[in-house]
């Protein structure tokens, strides 16, 4: 028997009496996201179980792979259509009759909330239940913060919540949030054999709300202040996660029905603030960089053996990011002392992560199971793909690709994690430059989200697709980049560093350019990045473009002035900053001061003072004005690739959305007065992007690029 639905909410959730047990199948493909003809439809059903006598227990249950995976994406940013989540959960939890979430796949966000405001739980093995809601800039509004508190009590809830973390059927079970889990994967017997037991046992209705996680009040005081002082020390900047602090307080100190209303005024505050727009735009950007011309058509070639070429810092951590994903690693490098430093790098970053508790002893045997090193190429005959990591020396490059040429099986993919140079010319100089690409990771490669896969002219199709299926195993963003001196983000690096650098020069000091940069929400200023990766670095490349720099653009020496001193940073103990006795955080130097007068009063600069908000303005000004000419010549596809770069690879703080998407913020046309401005002292640097100019001229934005690309 089928009991009547709406029409409009027939196709999302039908209800349909199961002997004396109304099963609430929830259809709404592809994940049962909660739009608003599911939620109309499970109030419909609620509705109609209250109305039937003949009904005594109700099953909410979802079709295909998951239970709810949470709201609907294509309704963000759209006028609310009612009924709203919090009363759809309010209706299930006041129904008569006892109601059973039976939950497989995905039961995220909004779809947890309807399982918390159900009276029974059970999970099947492979289910994934969270409250993930703090990646988008947002907390749980339709309860969760109330119920799953008092569910499992404020430390379970608040880690779950803050983290934004998936768990699993086992571990939900432990903590709570579930009665049983279930002993087949079938979530629909496994459910409908639950509700028919509490028909037996004649259960009454259990609603969450009345239970009593937070009954050891000192306990809940407690967890509460731990997490509020680990907060605002971790999400410093973040809206959202002291909200879900103070709701969980609320949780513990209102009574139910004012919590909730506490709740929603959080979640209202937190969903008209800018930072869930940033981090909406950032949750659509990982998913649309994966996108590129290549991947549409092409399959990707075999990844089951890699080789890596280099045993440094970089190499090291790429081997460690390739082994962590389950593929064979071989290492190669030019001798045997060579080699041995190479595998005690790989090993010293799985120690670190020992030490720290990440990591057990037993996964660190089974990764370096898949590890060999050697000093012959013809180690690597067999190899898919090679990913070479010398360093930037073109010459030395052209070497190794000579003799990957000469090794590798036909069809092998050869790349090059080069940084900056012209990765054309090392395809051009060896018989399959189609096989060539570049893979450009960032330090620490194991650690470090960002993959830019970087394309040359000659190159495959399936060869891309390949770059790309391999971020996809290692879980790394991956952003598609054309050829030039530093592809996306090295490139907008130098421009941005070179504008803190004028500021420098002009009259900040080099700590309060870091304090206005960090204020902004970037974990570091450029200062401090720097000397956390070594001046030298820079130094070098500097040297190589000078050949090539414009004799008219402004150049400042007070980096230089330092690295010629050996101040290479951290590991020399002296960079901009001072470290004493190994110290990993520096401290202002007035000799480096002194140097900065210095040099100020040779290139005939007075200085003067400017605000942290200058300071920034000019810095994103820079950076904006770069990502548009990056974009403009088509090195990256759409703005979102830049945004993508920057926040993954950069610290551009994620809940601001990227560069690009900030610029759309604060309105192109602001930004570009503020070139304009900024040109009258430096014409040649602060030159106005043609994209941007055209833009503004005809009344567009960046977002209106990614959404025609």
């Amino acid at each position: 028997m089928t009991l009547s639905s709406a029409p409009e909410t027939a196709s999302a959730v039908q209800h349909e009496l199961r002997g004396s047990v109304l099963v609430v199948t929830i259809d709404h493909a592809p994940v049962n996201a909660l739009n608003a003809a599911v939620r109309r439809g499970l109030i419909d059903a609620i509705e109609a179980a209250d109305a039937d006598a003949s009904v005594r227990a109700v099953l909410i249950v979802g079709a295909g792979r998951n239970f709810i995976a949470g709201a609907d994406i294509r309704e963000f940013g759209k006028p609310a259509v009612p009924p709203s989540l919090p009363e759809v959960c309010n209706r299930i939890e006041r129904c008569e009759k006892p109601v059973v979430a039976a939950i497989h796949g995905a039961a995220l966000g909004g779809g947890l909330e309807v399982a918390l405001a159900s009276h029974y739980r059970i999970a099947v093995a492979g289910a994934k239940l969270g409250l993930p809601e703090v990646q988008l800039g947002l907390l749980p509004g339709a309860g969760g913060t109330q119920r799953s508190a008092r569910l499992i009590g404020a430390q379970a809830a608040l880690s779950m919540m803050l983290s934004g973390h998936h768990i699993g059927a086992e571990e939900a079970l432990r903590l709570g949030l579930v009665d049983r889990v279930g002993q087949s994967d079938d979530v629909f017997a496994e459910g409908l054999a639950f509700a028919h037991e509490l028909i037996a046992t004649k259960a009454a209705p259990r609603r969450t709300k009345n239970a009593r996680g937070l009954a050891d009040k000192e306990a809940s005081v407690a967890a509460i202040a731990a997490a509020r002082a680990e907060t605002q020390k971790k999400s410093r900047g973040l809206l959202s996660p002291l909200k879900i602090v103070d709701c969980v307080e609320a949780a513990l100190n209102l009574p139910f029905d004012e919590g909730l209303r506490f709740e929603r005024e959080q979640f209202l505050e937190c969903r008209e603030s800018p930072q869930r727009a940033g981090l909406v735009h950032a949750f659509f950007v990982e998913r649309e960089t994966q996108k590129s011309p290549e991947t549409r058509d092409a399959q990707p070639r075999a990844l089951d053996r890699i080789g890596v070429i280099g045993g440094g810092t970089m190499g090291a951590g790429i081997a460690v990011a390739l082994l962590d994903a389950g593929l064979a690693v071989t290492m190669i490098e030019r001798d045997e002392a060579s080699l041995e430093r190479g595998s005690a790098h790989v090993e010293k970053v799985y120690d670190a992560l020992i030490a720290k508790g990440r990591l057990t002893h037993e996964s660190k045997t089974r990764a370096l199971q898949r590890f060999h090193g050697d000093t012959k190429y013809d180690a690597l005959a067999d190899a898919d793909l090679v990913i070479e990591a010398v360093f930037e020396d073109m010459a030395a490059k052209k070497a190794v690709f000579a003799q990957l040429d000469r090794v590798c099986k036909p069809g092998a993919v050869l790349a090059t994690n080069t940084s900056y140079l012209d990765i054309d010319e090392i395809a051009a100089s060896i018989s399959r430059p189609q096989d060539v690409l570049g893979l450009h990771f960032f330090s620490p490669a194991n650690i470090m989200k960002l993959l830019e896969v970087v394309v040359p002219a000659r190159v495959s199709a399936d060869v891309v697709a390949t770059g790309f299926e391999l971020a996809k195993k290692l879980k790394k963003v991956a952003v598609r980049a054309g050829v030039c001196d530093g592809f996306i983000g090295n490139r907008m690096l130098a421009v941005y560093r070179a504008a803190a650098d004028h500021l420098m020069e002009d009259g900040a000091s080099p700590y309060q350019i870091d304090r206005a940069v960090r204020d902004f929400g970037f974990p570091m200023g450029p200062y401090q990045v720097i000397d956390l990766a070594g001046g030298d670095i820079g130094w070098a490349a500097r040297k190589r473009r000078a050949a090539t720099r414009d004799p008219n653009a402004r150049y400042v020496r007070i980096g230089d002035e330092l690295c010629e001193r050996g101040w290479f940073g951290q590991k020399t103990g002296r960079g901009f900053y001072r470290y004493e006795d190994g110290a990993r955080t520096g401290t202002p130097d007035a000799e480096v001061e002194s140097i900065i007068d210095a040099e100020r009063e040779r290139a005939g600069v007075k200085p003067r003072p400017f605000t942290d908000e200058q300071i920034v303005r000019r810095y994103l000004a820079a950076m904006i004005n770069e990502g548009a000419n990056i974009v403009h010549e088509g090195i990256a596809q759409r703005p979102l690739d830049v945004d993508a770069t920057l926040m993954h690879g950069f610290g551009f703080p994620r809940y601001r959305g990227g560069p690009m998407h900030y610029a759309d913020t604060v309105g192109l046309d602001n930004v570009l007065a503020d070139i304009r401005a900024f040109a009258q002292e430096d014409p040649l640097f602060w030159r106005a992007s043609p994209l941007i100019v055209d833009l503004v001229a005809r009344g567009r934005n960046f977002a209106s690029l990614n959404q025609t690309a």
